[in-house]
């Protein structure tokens, strides 16, 4: 009986009681009990018997495994372990990969790989949306091996107690993503994002500090006709609130805005330092629709020095003129709440975020917000006035437009 190449090919296809049947030189096929067919490399190395997967039958064939068994024997030969030699090599190759991937990268694969698993597809928006505004200016451009507890802590540390909704799933976004980077042999270790066992010992558990509650904000679907129905209530509540939504401020800049703020020929409104959150003076562009709007309420301002004056022009509007109207008007928001008026900024926001092409910080310094990131922020200390100027009249131009008109033009 020979003592090498024992197995033909075509004995192989017949073969089908499990067992382990030898080619010789060190080549064995295995049957298993389902009958599935792979190759072995078996050999003794320093008193111990080691046993080395060569591939599926499916995919490797009996030439193919005799010279993948003979590779293996000269490895024997010259001294080294066949599957020690496999594994540094596979080590090797993915630190090689890994070396260009930031977390970004593999975040983006990642939610690549998972949308088929999402009955919607608002869920890869909602990831990339967290992972823009409070992961990616942390470590976004950071090799993914880099990533450890300090520098998630740095994502969730800002929002944990006062997004904790928020700040939760950025956790889990950020621990999946990091797994997935580990699966795919771009990392190593334990996952600095993980929750049990890890940041549960450094951080407070989310049921036990304050929940989230985002304001109530009307569907940007639904703003066309909620502005139409101000138009037929004019007012200097009603027009105050157009003003709001048209702007995208704050309800303390807008009932606070006076006539000298504003620049017509420049068609801009300045509201300074002293009224805005950031303490930084911001500058508005206006669209059409918006100096219509002014126009419209200076014949109604009695000489005021306020645009939008209370019910003595020496005084601005109350703070709850807006918000009574609102409440007044009995609009709800998706979830059956009454919205609010704050909520206007979330559905300028949304609307930017899936309706247009605006980048990411040309809504944020319309929202005047300040960047997360300071050495982003370093790099945007213009004010981008001419980019907002062109998203606030995209937004006016939205208002003003039917919604079948929009879903024809889709």
């Amino acid at each position: 009986m020979r003592t090498t190449h024992r197995l033909t090919a075509i004995g192989i296809t017949r073969l089908k009681t499990p067992g382990y049947y030898a080619d010789g030189a060190n080549l064995v096929l295995q049957v298993s009990k389902a009958g599935t067919k792979s190759w072995l490399f078996r050999y003794t190395l320093n008193g111990k018997r080691r046993e080395m997967g060569l591939g599926s039958c499916q995919t490797v064939s009996l030439s193919d495994a005799r010279e993948r068994a003979l590779a293996c024997r000269r490895q024997l030969l010259d001294g080294q372990d066949p599957i020690d030699t496999r594994a540094e090599v596979r080590r090797a190759r993915h630190a090689e990969s890994a070396k260009a991937l930031t977390f970004k990268e593999c975040a983006t694969r990642c939610i690549s790989d998972k949308r088929a698993e999402w009955k919607n597809a608002k869920h890869a928006q909602q990831w990339a949306n967290t992972l823009d505004a409070y992961a990616y200016p942390h470590i976004g451009s950071l090799d993914v091996r880099s990533i450890n507890t300090g520098l998630v802590r740095k994502c969730l540390d800002p929002i944990w107690t006062v997004k904790t909704e928020t700040a939760t799933r950025l956790r889990q976004r950020i621990e999946t993503v990091l797994d997935w980077a580990k699966v795919h042999g771009y990392r190593e270790g334990d996952n600095p994002a993980a929750w049990r066992g890890h940041l549960e010992a450094v951080l407070p558990k989310p049921a036990k500090v304050a929940k989230e509650k985002n304001h109530a904000a009307l569907p940007y679907s639904e703003v066309h006709d909620f502005t139409c129905e101000l138009q037929q209530r004019p007012s200097a509540s009603s027009m105050a609130l157009e003003f709001l939504i048209l702007t995208a401020c704050r309800t303390g800049e807008v009932i606070g805005a006076r006539w000298i703020e504003i620049d017509e020929d420049a068609k801009t409104w300045v509201v300074p330092a002293e009224r805005m959150k950031a303490s930084k003076e911001h500058v508005v562009p206006l669209s059409a629709r918006a100096l219509a709007l002014l126009k419209q309420a200076k014949g109604l301002a009695n000489n005021s020095e306020w645009v939008f004056p209370g019910a003595s022009p020496k005084r601005p509007l109350s703070n709850m003129a807006m918000l009574e109207l609102v409440r007044g008007m009995g609009t709800l928001d998706a979830a059956g709440e009454p919205i609010t008026v704050h909520g206007f900024r979330s559905t300028f926001r949304q609307w930017v975020a899936e309706c247009t092409a605006h980048p990411r910080e040309v809504a944020e310094h319309a929202l005047a917000h300040r960047l997360p990131d300071k050495v982003e922020a370093a790099y945007q200390r213009g004010t981008l006035l001419e980019k907002r100027r062109r998203l606030m009249d995209d937004w006016a131009q939205f208002l003003a437009t039917k919604p079948q008109l929009l879903q024809h033009a889709a």
